[in-house]
């Protein structure tokens, strides 16, 4: 089995910055930076077929390259426990119209579809079950920026989990298309 994302992967200087501010927060595993990635859609566990279907039906996609940039942080919980904190990226409205054609695809070749709102964001650290006290580190940086980056392609990964924790490994990289092709359906 195979346990699979597609996800859009920051530039070096982009996660440097992100990296940069991983400290100070008790209970954090702090994600390195061959985790850090925006997920466009989780898939889960499939077989080799499965796996192999995804990968030929993403590369039907066609998208133009689009700018976005870092702004802000939150946090998901779990029955009210934190378990994540995240960097926000806007607009947003590109990453869910490219989040949309990767679900679509996806139920293409017979996956359910994402049943979760769609939030763009990069995971910075996950918790235990005891959560973790962010409010400090929200406070300090509520205003997070970058400078614009160009998503000019996303990737299909596969996560390895281990004892170390979890290990990405892409395996597939999809380019946007050429300006004169953007009209074209996917």
């Amino acid at each position: 089995m195979y346990r699979l994302f597609v996800a859009i992967r920051p530039p070096a200087d982009q996660r440097a910055h992100l990296l940069s501010l991983m400290a100070g927060v008790e209970g954090a595993r702090w994600q390195d930076d061959a985790q850090l990635h925006l997920t466009l859609r989780f898939i889960g566990e499939v077989d080799r077929h499965t796996a192999n279907d995804i990968a030929d039906a993403l590369a039907g996609i066609r998208f133009a390259p689009f700018d976005i940039h870092l702004d802000g942080v939150g946090s998901f919980d779990r029955k009210a426990v934190v378990d994540t904190l995240w960097a926000g990226v806007q607009p947003r409205h590109p990453l869910a119209t490219l989040h949309k054609k990767v679900d679509r695809t996806c139920v293409s070749v017979g996956l359910e579809p994402e049943s979760r709102a769609y939030l763009p964001h990069i995971t910075l650290a996950r918790f235990g079950r005891a959560g973790g006290f962010i409010d400090p580190f929200l406070a300090r940086h509520a205003g997070l920026s970058g400078a614009p980056f160009r998503v000019d392609s996303f990737h299909l990964y596969e996560s390895r989990i281990g004892h170390g924790g979890a290990t990405y490994h892409p395996i597939e990289e999809y380019r946007a298309s050429s300006p004169d092709r953007t009209s074209e359906p996917g």
